[in-house]
């Protein structure tokens, strides 16, 4: 069996989500106590969150490219940054590192183009939401993707932050976040990407009426299909 590399930490609420779901994939094929060859390198996120607040995207990008050259020589295979806004600096990890980066929204586009989805909605930080790292991806493959208002990013974001990622689960928040994909539902969204990874903690599928697409779940079981596949 080949080992995946996780960047995690960013924040820990989900690394134990991509733990999680990637074991439970091996074993559900496998059986017996069999779990996947994974090696974690979990960043100071504190340290991240800093960067991401002051733009110096340099930074983290020299901090996660470090974390990919550890998981190389460690002897991961191929390598996932278990967050969705840090791939604003996925070009240069991959290009620190000489094993395969699975990008997160790629293997996103891949679910929304077996559903036959032409248009998204996409939630996450206000990075994600707002910056064209992410969003264009989808958009050159012929996705619509439509984002909150300002209003409603400001206080994603802050439920994100002062709240997901610390565990921290509000009745309020939830009502929301189902408030806001309600009303980009009514533009005529046939789904909604859940373009942060710690979202599936506060709301899942059976919350909202359009397919959902929690990236966190896609990605980690993406990464599980790509060590079967070898086997």
């Amino acid at each position: 069996m080949k080992t995946i590399g996780l960047i995690g930490g960013m924040s820990f609420e989900s690394t134990i989500t991509y733990y999680q779901v990637i074991n439970e994939v091996i074993n559900q094929k496998f059986g017996g106590l069999s779990s996947a060859k994974c090696i974690l390198y979990s960043v100071n996120f504190q340290e991240i969150e800093k960067c991401q607040k002051i733009g110096d995207w340099a930074k983290s990008a020299k901090i996660l490219s470090e974390a990919g050259l550890a998981l190389q020589k460690a002897g991961a295979d191929f390598i996932l940054i278990c967050t969705n806004t840090m791939h604003k600096v996925f070009d240069e990890v991959q290009e620190s590192i000489n094993i395969p980066l699975i990008h997160i929204a790629d293997v996103t586009f891949n679910e929304l183009e077996k559903n036959k989805i032409k248009k998204v909605i996409l939630l996450g930080t206000k990075y994600t939401m707002e910056q064209d790292f992410y969003k264009q991806r989808i958009i050159k493959k012929g996705i619509d993707v439509i984002v909150p208002d300002e209003v409603e990013r400001q206080e994603i974001n802050r439920i994100i932050f002062e709240e997901l990622c610390k565990g921290v689960i509000k009745k309020d928040s939830k009502e929301f976040f189902l408030k806001v994909i309600k009303r980009l539902e009514e533009k005529g969204a046939e789904g909604v990407i859940f373009g942060c990874t710690e979202i599936g903690l506060l709301i899942n599928k059976n919350d909202v009426k359009t397919l959902v697409f929690d990236t966190a779940l896609i990605h980690a079981k993406e990464a599980a299909l790509m060590l079967i596949e070898n086997n």
